[in-house]
């Protein structure tokens, strides 16, 4: 089989990319802070801030196509640490984009519904990027850098991303289910709209986009849903109706990173390609169907 080099692998997103390549593919991962074992993939350490090391790496295991799905993804860590956080979202995307150029092999960067402002949803991939935070700002610039050193390169804009937690990294789910569990307070959103989208369901969208197109390229959910509603949704899919869920308002919670009201993405071109979301409830209760007894 071909090579598949995942990037970030022990992380949420490249946990399940590593998961939804194998059978196609022959599976590399590379990991620098959690290095768990990925079953069936042969899984690396590296700094990926070292260029020696992205080099070696290439030149090992000749993959033929990478999915960068490694970044510091915290917006709010983004904007206290705005250098720290450029190495690794900006520069050490732009240094494998270059890497892969130079060796002709198929390079994918993962990117974010959160380049966009929120003020004009949904937004299609050729709207104008207009990010209001620090991490935003890093993905739109590694975005245009990544295009210009790597024509053929493919940006996949992934919106907010839900599913299984993996060995080493969970979405926003999870810390929600056990502060529902234990009967904790949730305060959630209900002017900050988003199209989520299951793990399950944005890995095969990218490698999708891997096998059929270049460019940039939106990964979403099909409903656009408020973070209040979402909480409601999945309260009652695990069926913990005692969950203390609380509406409010971005402006009520003070947090370093600005977040931007309405960062919908449509994704006619994803949908024409052959990609299929799942509904946010089915997506769920695929998710939690052998564990709910766990929840309840």
């Amino acid at each position: 089989m071909r090579k598949l080099l995942v990037t970030g692998a022990s992380g949420f997103l490249g946990w399940n990319l590593c998961r939804a390549a194998q059978g196609r593919w022959d599976v590399y991962g590379l990991a620098h802070r959690n290095r768990n074992a990925i079953q069936g993939v042969d899984l690396r350490r590296t700094d990926l801030t070292r260029l020696s090391e992205m080099k070696k790496n290439l030149q090992e295991i000749r993959p033929d196509a990478v999915i960068h799905a490694a970044a510091e993804s915290k917006p709010n860590f983004c904007q206290l640490n705005p250098v720290e956080s450029h190495r690794i979202n900006v520069e050490a995307s732009v240094n494998l984009a270059s890497l892969c150029a130079d060796l002709d092999i198929p390079f994918v960067f993962i990117s974010s519904d959160l380049v966009f402002d929120g003020l004009k949803p949904p937004y299609k991939e050729d709207d104008p990027v207009c990010p209001v935070c620090i991490y935003g700002e890093q993905k739109a610039e590694a975005e245009r850098s990544v295009l210009n050193r790597h024509p053929r390169a493919l940006v996949c804009r992934i919106a907010l991303m839900f599913g299984d937690a993996g060995p080493g990294a969970a979405s926003f789910i999870q810390p929600m289910i056990e502060d529902m569990k234990n009967g904790r307070d949730i305060d959630l959103f209900t002017d900050e709209h988003r199209t989520p989208v299951s793990a399950a369901d944005a890995a095969r969208g990218i490698l999708l986009g891997l096998s059929k197109t270049k460019g940039i390229l939106h990964v979403s959910g099909l409903e656009r849903i408020s973070r209040f509603e979402f909480g409601k949704l999945l309260r009652d899919v695990l069926g913990i109706h005692n969950a203390r869920l609380s509406p409010c308002a971005q402006k009520s919670v003070k947090m370093p990173a600005p977040r931007p009201p309405d960062v919908s993405l449509e994704i006619t071109r994803a949908t024409i390609l052959g990609f299929k979301p799942g509904s946010l409830r089915d997506e769920l209760e695929n998710l939690f169907c052998t564990h709910l007894t766990s929840y309840n």
